[in-house]
């Protein structure tokens, strides 16, 4: 690819500009970058926030994308974002954590189908509406779902 002074090449919904990628939003104006470097400082963020990701998943079977979501606001990440790689990572945690749960027998075929369709009709539709709801709407949201969360456990 030829050097870049300062120009913009596009292709589809990525581009690069001063040689980085990024990854156009549609609808939106902006565009942030898909590959960019976090500090030493996000980066033991990110790491130790991840290991108490996976080991709530692990641990919870789910419940993850809880502690995700503020660690990743936490560290700087719009709402939008956080919710996005929250959901991003969440794939290969709940991947190994099911795999240990398959080997352990206790995965019921019967009910693991028919949920994870719905999981995956639901993620689909949830993801294509994260796009389109106020970053502020979707904290307010997540806050009311965790407090609802919580409140469940305590008083079942």
């Amino acid at each position: 690819m030829q050097a870049l002074s300062g120009e913009i090449r596009k292709k589809g919904k990525f581009f690069l500009g001063k040689r980085k990628l990024f990854l156009r939003r549609r609808g939106e104006g902006t565009s942030s970058p898909l590959f960019f470097r976090p500090d030493m400082k996000h980066k033991a963020v990110y790491l130790f926030g991840g290991a108490a990701v996976g080991a709530a998943n692990g641990l919870f079977g789910g419940g993850g994308g809880m502690i995700a979501v503020p660690i990743l606001k936490g560290a700087g990440r719009s709402a939008r974002s956080a919710h996005a790689t929250a959901i991003a990572v969440i794939l290969p945690a709940s991947a190994v954590s099911a795999l240990v749960y398959l080997l352990g027998g206790n995965i019921p075929l019967a009910v693991f189908l028919p949920v994870a369709l719905g999981v995956l009709s639901g993620g689909f539709f949830g993801a294509k509406l994260l796009v389109r709801v106020p970053q502020r709407a979707v904290t307010f949201a997540f806050a009311l779902l965790m407090l609802a969360a919580g409140l469940r456990m305590l008083f079942p």
